[in-house]
């Protein structure tokens, strides 16, 4: 029922690596009111297919089993929380 931000990355990616902060920093100010997860496109290859990840980061907000948003490439924790909230 609370809406989930995917961070598909892969470590060996600088812009990756930048945003690693950024989705700390929602997390934080989101709390439980939406969760966060990062996904290792390294690891797992067959969900970055079924979901034709083709740039990082790529960030999508998923909702009660539906895609709502989806965007590659950097964004501040603002940008982000912002989006999410237009869910909760």
């Amino acid at each position: 029922s609370v809406p989930v931000l995917l961070d598909f990355y892969a470590d060996w990616d600088e812009a990756c690596r930048g945003m690693h902060p950024v989705l700390r920093d929602v997390a934080s100010a989101l709390g439980d009111k939406a969760r966060v997860i990062k996904i290792d496109v390294e690891k797992n290859q067959d969900l970055a297919e079924a979901l034709r990840i083709k740039g990082l980061p790529t960030l999508v907000i998923y909702k009660s089993g539906d895609m709502k948003w989806r965007q590659s490439g950097e964004l501040d924790a603002n940008t982000i929380i912002g989006r999410i909230q237009e869910f909760v």
